[in-house]
């Protein structure tokens, strides 16, 4: 028997339906007016018609699909080619982030529908491991004007960007299980506050690292 072979786009484009098939599911349940935003200890804080429940998967759904088609052709648009562009790597990356992104979708849908969970420890966890993926892939990424750390030393220099991406991995990827566990862990303003200043570190550390790399000349 032949194996059928589904396209990328059309993976995608289930991921991304998933989350409107459940809040469609939901939504006859739902009462006429659903929590629509939610402060750092998790809780309710604003509230709008059930029809809001279509609203974040609409923008994770138009969000997704245009990083998934932007990496999916990164080697047809990216003008900075120091290398030949890993369009299984870039694909692999479009694919994992309309995961992420549906999955957010549908723990907001699911919290929104649920007033007793705890979103404070369904969606940070989700994110951090979202930055613990994000890590993985960080050194395997050749420079472009598209996905990883693009400052003017990095984009003017490949071992600046290769040696910052290096370092942003790490700590992106323990940072990332740091943010997973302290969100179970703590009570959801502590939690909140660890994941903020993580995702600080993990955004300034890579920053000044590849700065001062440029200022040495970019010496290794």
């Amino acid at each position: 028997m032949k194996k059928v072979i589904i396209p990328n786009l059309l993976k995608a484009l289930i991921l991304i339906a998933v989350p409107f098939a459940y809040a469609a599911y939901v939504y006859p349940n739902l009462p006429d007016t659903i929590p629509t935003h939610f402060n750092i200890r998790g809780e309710a804080d604003a509230y709008g018609g059930k029809d809001n429940i279509f609203l974040v998967p609409g923008i994770m759904a138009i969000v997704g699909l245009f990083v998934f088609l932007l990496l999916s052709n990164i080697k047809k648009i990216d003008p900075k080619r120091y290398k030949a562009v890993d369009d299984g790597l870039y694909k692999k990356l479009a694919f994992f982030i309309v995961v992420i992104l549906s999955l957010i979708s549908f723990i907001i849908i699911f919290s929104a529908s649920d007033h007793s969970i705890d979103i404070g420890k369904l969606l940070l966890p989700t994110l951090g491991l979202a930055f613990a993926g994000f890590g993985w892939y960080m050194p395997k990424i050749h420079q472009n004007y598209f996905a990883g750390f693009k400052l003017p030393w990095t984009l003017e220099n490949e071992d600046n960007w290769n040696e910052t991406h290096k370092l942003a991995g790490t700590i992106w990827k323990y940072g990332g299980f740091v943010q997973a566990i302290a969100a179970l862990l703590l009570p959801n303003e502590a939690g909140f506050i660890v994941f903020i200043s993580i995702t600080l570190i993990m955004i300034i550390v890579p920053t000044v690292f590849s700065y001062s790399m440029f200022k040495r000349g970019n010496a290794i």
